[in-house]
């Protein structure tokens, strides 16, 4: 296999973030280079997650890895996830690849059941729960255009729109604020 490049993580507000990806028709080549770019992306930045969105391709493709870093890397993929049963409530602080410096306690599904299919288009079916399940919701939520802040309240919204504003305004490098 070639060396991968990492990609560039695309950050809020930038509007691939909020588009709506499109299923994934075939499954060939570009879609492969596209799955092992986007591994060596998660693992660089580190995350446990990362959707087609947040790189700029705006297919139903993601990524996640929830291994300890200690261990060897388990790549797990899904194309065209779509989650098909969800029950329970589970409340977690999250953060993303893609919205700088910021956490917030997100309430989710606690066990979930997501359809879709491996990198190789075999259909799949994962149950899941705890910070699996969170990991899944919030990957498919960045697929269909939201990010984990559209679950947080419209006050602490607007304040992290603001310290962001103020941020960019100074002229910080998004990069050194994670």
């Amino acid at each position: 296999m070639a060396a991968c490049q990492i990609m560039k993580i695309y950050k809020f507000p930038e509007p691939v973030l909020r588009k709506v990806a499109e299923p994934v028709k075939e499954i060939g080549a570009e879609l492969q280079d596209l799955i092992d770019r986007m591994g060596e992306t998660m693992y660089a930045a580190p995350g446990i997650g990362l959707a087609a969105n947040q790189v700029g391709e705006l297919k139903r493709v993601l990524v996640y890895d929830l291994t300890p870093r200690t261990e060897s890397p388990s790549l797990s993929v899904l194309i065209n996830p779509e989650i098909v049963y969800g029950e329970g409530e589970i409340v977690y602080d999250e953060a993303c690849l893609s919205v700088i410096d910021f956490s917030a306690e997100v309430s989710r599904k606690a066990q979930i059941k997501v359809r879709g299919c491996d990198r190789h288009g075999k259909p799949v079916e994962v149950e899941a729960e705890g910070l699996l399940a969170i990991c899944l919701q919030h990957e498919i939520d960045h697929l269909n255009g939201k990010l984990f802040i559209d679950h947080i309240s419209s006050l602490k919204r607007a304040l992290y729109k603001r310290r962001l504003n103020k941020m960019l305004k100074k002229g910080e490098d998004a990069e050194t604020m994670q």
